[in-house]
Order: structure tokens, then sequence, then C-alpha cells
């Protein structure tokens, strides 16, 4: 199936359209979120932002294990190539 250069091109601006009515909705709906932060007080607002940055601290350790896994494969695929060529 082959499309067009015409179609690739329509294709991708309503990627673009989609993506960026979804970011100004997100937006949008932020607002609230944030009046909401400004009204608290300061013992709420430090649970808020402790535990938000142990959310944050839980997406960094899974980028961390990701990163690992991902030079644990390079590093398995260049051994594998030396041992090959040695063995050749």
């Amino acid at each position: 199936m082959t499309t067009t250069n015409t179609e690739a091109s329509n294709n991708l601006n309503g990627a673009i359209r989609r993506f960026v009515r979804r970011w100004r909705r997100a937006a949008r709906d932020a607002e609230p979120a944030i009046a909401e932060i400004e009204a608290m007080t300061a013992p709420a607002f430090r649970v808020l932002v402790a535990e938000r940055l142990r959310a944050m601290e839980r997406d960094v350790a899974e980028v961390r294990a990701r990163i690992n896994g991902l030079l644990f494969v390079v590093a398995g695929a260049v051994v594998t190539q030396l041992v090959l060529r040695l063995a050749a």
C-alpha cells in the first residue's frame, strides 16, 4: 500500500492539528488546578510537592532501568560480534 506525498502531508497536518487541540485542551483544564494550588495552605502544598517529587523519582528510576537495559543489550551485541569475528 503506497501513499502519495499529498496524502502523507494531509495525514501529518491532521495529526498536528489533533495534537495542538489536545495540548490546548490540557492547558485549559490545568488552569483551575493552578488556582487551587495558589489557594492551598503551606502544609498541603508541601504534601503535594513531596508527592510529585516521589512520582518524579519513580519516573527517573524507570528511565535509569531502561537505559541500563539498553546498554546491556548494546554491550551484548558488541561482545557477540567480537566472538563471531574471532571464531570465523
